[in-house]
């Protein structure tokens, strides 16, 4: 009785169907398809579309002609092109340290536990974020007015000739613009990062006799390096996409001080919708396109590397 008992069992088992185990699982893309077609239509085919505009060019006569890399090799010694990725390179060297050295301060105050009023500081120093662009670019220059804003009523009062539009501190003027807007968003990330440490850690090193400061140097800022890494990667990609605040400013600042060639994004914008030369546009969007990314993926190599060490 027993023997034929094992024996049915072990023809049920031999009865039961092998899964393969190599075979491939599609049903994870069931889930992936609404998010993979709108990538592709709105990421991925305008690239496609770019690069492939960029090999041609747009002639009064004889029409669109493939020209090659005649787009890439203008570009290249294009004065204006290399002037504004200059001004932008100029611009991120100086604003992002300052801008990530406001929002670690403010995070460490905030993870501090020593501030009152937390809640709103938190709220109040995001809250710049939420602003658009284009309002916060025309407060600000409202603010920056010599005749009829603040800067202005200063100057009245005070008897100063301050000019926040002056060309020589045009770019310092923008730049704080960006610090206000984006010191917040950063903050939080900083701030995200620090309350993921065991509160543990500081009571061990309070009770070894640790100051506030050797707890600031010795804990937290080790555990900044992974949120800095993204904040200066995130902080990099936008200086170089610069555009909403010099066009806007554009109208309000006396003179020629913002050319159309101002940012490399104001100079694919105005070649492409004033100057008629798209085809030169898309060449020049690729081109900062690899420089953004190359200058991106250096600095992500670096974190790892001082990450693993």
């Amino acid at each position: 009785m027993a023997s034929a008992d094992v024996a049915a069992v072990s023809s049920r088992h031999s009865a039961t169907p092998q899964v393969n185990r190599h075979k491939a699982d599609w049903r994870g893309w069931k889930f992936m398809w609404p998010f993979a077609v709108v990538f592709v239509f709105v990421f991925i085919i305008p690239i496609v579309y770019a690069i492939y505009i960029s090999f041609f060019k747009k002639q009064m006569i004889g029409g669109t002609r493939f020209v090659g890399v005649e787009n890439y090799a203008r570009l290249l010694g294009d004065q204006q092109f290399w002037s504004s990725v200059g001004r932008v390179a100029l611009f991120t060297v100086v604003q992002v340290p300052i801008m990530l050295f406001l929002a670690a301060a403010m995070a460490l105050a905030l993870d501090s536990m020593k501030l009152h009023g937390t809640k709103f500081f938190r709220i109040s120093t995001f809250l710049p974020y939420a602003v658009p662009a284009v309002v916060s670019t025309l407060i600000w220059g409202f603010v920056y007015g010599a005749k009829y804003g603040l800067v202005g009523s200063l100057n009245g009062a005070l008897g100063t000739h301050l000019d926040m539009f002056a060309p020589n501190v045009l770019l310092a003027s923008i730049g704080n613009i960006n610090t206000w807007e984006f010191t917040g968003y950063n903050m939080l990330i900083f701030y995200s990062s620090l309350s993921t440490i065991p509160h543990s850690l500081y009571e061990a090193a309070s009770i070894d006799g640790a100051s506030e400061w050797q707890i600031v140097k010795s804990i937290k800022l080790p555990e900044l390096k992974g949120s800095l890494a993204i904040t200066v990667i995130f902080s990099i990609i936008g200086s170089f996409q610069l555009f909403n605040e010099p066009s806007i400013l554009q109208n309000m600042v006396p003179g020629n001080a913002i050319t159309t060639y101002y940012t490399p994004n104001m100079y694919a914008y105005n070649l492409s919708f004033s100057g008629n030369q798209s085809n030169y546009a898309a060449a020049l969007a690729i081109v900062m396109a690899v420089i953004t990314m190359a200058i991106a993926y250096a600095v992500q190599l670096n974190s790892m590397k001082e990450q693993m060490k």
